[in-house]
């Protein structure tokens, strides 16, 4: 009842009004005059509300969180402490800047006087980098995922003597960054084979990034610790955070001064966390958000009465004060007998294959897990093609029996040796990406379980019926 106009970029009629109509209002009996400006910004106190940012809402209903002035200064002043940068830094943005992350990252650069360039869609990325030489960037682990994936099938496509190679160097460098773990120094033998690797094999993967790149940050959902090894054994470093919407975002990360991987890093200053009796995360502080918008009870839910915001995480803290994710509380499955199954590790072990894009685990009230993947369609176009299915549409390939007997091999590596409740009894490959456009992934890339469990009901039953 409130609305008063409507402008639109690409004006359609329909009542609302061209963008240059509001250009126009913003000029008329209006002086340009910056001290106004100024007088407004300086009008907010830190209590005040600076935005509201709602939740992905992977598992329920999104809701509005309210973030303050002070929840996103706290954190920006902690973060600049831990990630070393200033003003000679070149970034590039490409994650889109409604989620949390992005713009707590992009506070930190105004504050350093970084220099931000925004990527034209992940689509270019590859371009952009080379274009934008940056020196450093954020991203989500499934950008990191599509790079490893890039990188193997490039290895892979090599002439044996060059596998040797690459798998030789790799091994070094992981053996290397081990001691490094442990602010330990290589010496002798390795050290040489280090520097010959790095010169012969690294480097050169590394040009993709550009040649000023120091270092990425990693963030919005687990990045495997196979995964990170793998790029700071190649002398990528990526140092991984963990954070909610509610906290503004981060709450802890690892940075130069200390790192761990397969840890989210230690918890930033002027941040509590403290691991409940059942392993959930919780944390208190600046960070943590005014409430959720109209709905006091799912704040209540969230913030009890001593401020412990209740993350919904499980993790635990080590003896050197680095905070590890072990699984997600509410999106643990709980078959019909009663046993918990994590489904993140299992998800984690099969994208592991270079033929999987991503697996979805189902199996909450069932008597066993079932699978539904999508294929890496890159490397099984591929593959295809040198099997004799070149040409077939995506919707023929996934049903052809030796496609299914390839991810069944993959769904049997993983079935051997588990306990039954880990068991994956029954796949489906599915014939299309999932995608932010059809509602199944988050701005950041992590699947909604509630929506792909509707869109996809007929084909979950079916890997059911009969039981």
């Amino acid at each position: 009842p409130k609305l008063k106009h409507v402008f639109v970029f690409d004006h359609q009629g329909s009542g609302a009004k061209p963008f240059a109509a509001l250009l126009e209002e913003g000029w008329n009996g209006h002086e340009a005059d910056p001290s106004r400006f100024d007088a407004r910004a300086d009008a907010r106190r830190p209590d005040d509300l600076a935005t509201l940012i709602y939740t992905s809402g992977t598992t329920g209903e999104p809701k509005g969180a309210m973030l303050t002035q002070s929840n996103f200064v706290s954190n920006l002043l902690a973060g600049c402490q831990i990630l070393p940068f200033d003003g000679s830094a070149v970034t590039l943005s490409f994650l889109p800047l409604s989620h949390v992350l992005e713009r707590l990252v992009e506070y930190c650069y105004y504050h350093r006087n970084a220099t931000i360039a925004f990527a034209e869609s992940i689509d270019k990325l590859r371009d952009n980098l080379g274009e934008v030489n940056p020196h450093i960037f954020v991203s989500v682990p499934r950008v990191y995922e599509k790079v490893h994936a890039r990188v193997m099938e490039k290895v892979e496509s090599g002439s044996p003597a060059k596998r040797t190679l690459f798998r030789n160097a790799l091994a070094v460098g992981k053996e290397v960054l081990a001691l490094r773990a442990e602010k330990k120094t290589p010496g002798g033998t390795l050290a040489l084979q280090h520097f010959l690797y790095e010169r012969l094999v690294f480097r050169k993967i590394r040009e993709a990034l550009g040649s000023r790149f120091r270092f990425a940050v990693s963030g919005g959902a687990p990045l495997s610790k196979d995964l990170a090894e793998f790029f700071w054994a190649i002398g990528v470093e990526i140092y991984e955070g963990y954070g909610l919407t509610e906290t503004s975002p981060v709450i802890s990360v690892n940075g130069p001064a200390a790192w761990r991987l397969g840890t989210v890093g230690r918890v930033m200053p002027g941040i509590e966390v403290r691991i409940a009796a059942d392993g959930e995360i919780l944390t208190r502080g600046p960070h943590v958000m005014k409430g959720y918008h109209g709905k006091p009870e799912a704040t209540a839910e969230a913030i009890d009465p001593d401020g412990w915001f209740h993350t919904g995480d499980i993790g635990v803290v080590d003896e050197d004060g680095f905070l590890r994710i072990t699984d997600r509380k509410k999106e643990i499955i709980v078959n019909s007998n009663g046993k918990n199954i994590a489904p993140a590790p299992i998800e984690s072990a099969l994208k592991a294959d270079p033929f999987v894009g991503q697996p979805v685990v189902i199996g909450d009230r069932r008597k066993f897990l079932s699978c539904l993947i999508v294929p890496n369609f890159e490397k099984l176009r591929d593959w295809a093609q040198k099997n004799g299915l070149s040409g077939l549409p995506d919707e023929e390939l996934v049903e052809d029996v030796r496609v299914r007997q390839l991810y069944k091999e993959i769904i049997d590596r993983w079935n051997a040796g588990k306990p039954h409740e880990q068991v994956i009894n029954a796949f489906k490959v599915l014939p299309r990406e999932l995608s932010i456009e059809g509602g199944e992934l988050t701005p950041t890339l992590k699947v909604k379980r509630r929506i792909v469990d509707q869109k996809y009901k007929t084909v979950i039953d079916g890997l059911y019926q009969g039981d």
